[in-house]
């Protein structure tokens, strides 16, 4: 490779780093398919097991890229061990373990209704814990794109939301919105290493924290089957939505904020809906176009930097 093209590279790389509304699109674009991936792993390969096993393959394929990072980011992390502990708790272990929990027992439908109030989810814990209110500007944006969300998974007729029914599945999704809401915003209070000495350590402490569970699940669940499928499953879940989403999605985090970073939760079953014109040959209709737009337009109002006073 010649010097122009590495320095190319290099400016490429800086740019796209900098660039946080791509860089959560593309975090909305890996989760949209997780959530179709786990669902049709849901009775195939246990939830714990699935975590573990996404958290470990994640780990190994960062670590020859975070290594020296990590090094040398290892005093800060160890100055501010507590808080990387519960990170990697509360957004790599618990928070996937329960997504995937969850599928076994709802509908793809319900979990797209309930991660449409993330963003919500998301300004609460940052109220509570940085004391940081939403603008005005914030709380239309989510409300528009809100209701777009409802458009598209609601066909566009309202009078569907009465017919949904909520179950266990739901109740743990729940919980799982709010942990990731938790995490979201104290990523803000990470210390201040290297994006991949972020992930690194995260992967590797969330994955380590899932061996007791496993341990009991491995006893009280039918061991994964070895099958061409479940291996496929495990290499998109490692690579998309842990590996390249989740540095995406602390990069865009840290350069915008939790509250301007949350609507993009709601380009996450737009996303699914594509996926499912794409690869399951349902056709697209209005209701489609009407809530694309007003997902984007209430993501757009949202995520814009304020003004100074």
């Amino acid at each position: 490779m010649s010097a122009s093209e590495s320095n190319l590279r290099t400016a490429s790389g800086r740019w796209i780093a900098n660039q946080p509304y791509l860089l959560l699109s593309i975090t909305a674009l890996c989760w949209a398919g997780n959530a179709i991936v786990g669902r049709l792993a849901a009775g195939h390969i246990p939830p714990v097991t699935l975590s573990f096993l996404r958290w470990s393959l994640a780990f190994l394929i960062i670590l020859p890229f975070a290594w020296t990072h990590l090094v040398r980011d290892w005093g800060a992390i160890r100055g501010r061990l507590g808080a990387m502990i519960v990170l990697s708790v509360t957004g790599i272990a618990t928070f996937n373990t329960l997504q995937y929990w969850s599928l076994e027992h709802t509908q793809a439908l319900n979990t797209l209704l309930l991660q449409s109030a993330g963003p919500l989810v998301v300004a609460m814990w940052s109220l509570v814990l940085l004391g940081v209110r939403l603008t005005l500007a914030q709380a239309c944006g989510i409300l528009v794109s809100l209701a777009g969300v409802l458009v598209i998974l609601l066909h566009g007729d309202l009078t569907t939301l009465s017919s949904i029914a909520f179950n266990k599945g739901d109740l743990i999704f729940t919980v799982a919105l709010v942990i990731f809401g938790l995490y979201s915003v104290l990523s803000l209070k990470r210390p201040e290493i290297h994006g991949l000495s972020f992930v690194g350590f995260t992967f590797g402490c969330g994955a380590a924290c899932l061996v007791p569970p496993l341990i009991w699940e491995l006893f009280a669940r039918p061991v994964m089957r070895i099958d061409a499928n479940n291996l496929l499953t495990l290499f998109y879940v490692a690579v998309f939505p842990s590996t390249l989403a989740y540095l995406c999605f602390n990069r865009g985090v840290q350069l915008i904020g939790a509250n301007r970073a949350a609507p993009f939760f709601h380009v996450v079953p737009v996303f699914g809906t594509i996926m499912s014109i794409v690869f399951l040959g349902e056709h697209p209709r209005s209701f489609h176009f009407i809530g694309f737009a007003l997902v984007l337009t209430g993501v757009f109002v949202a995520s814009r930097k304020p003004r100074p006073a």
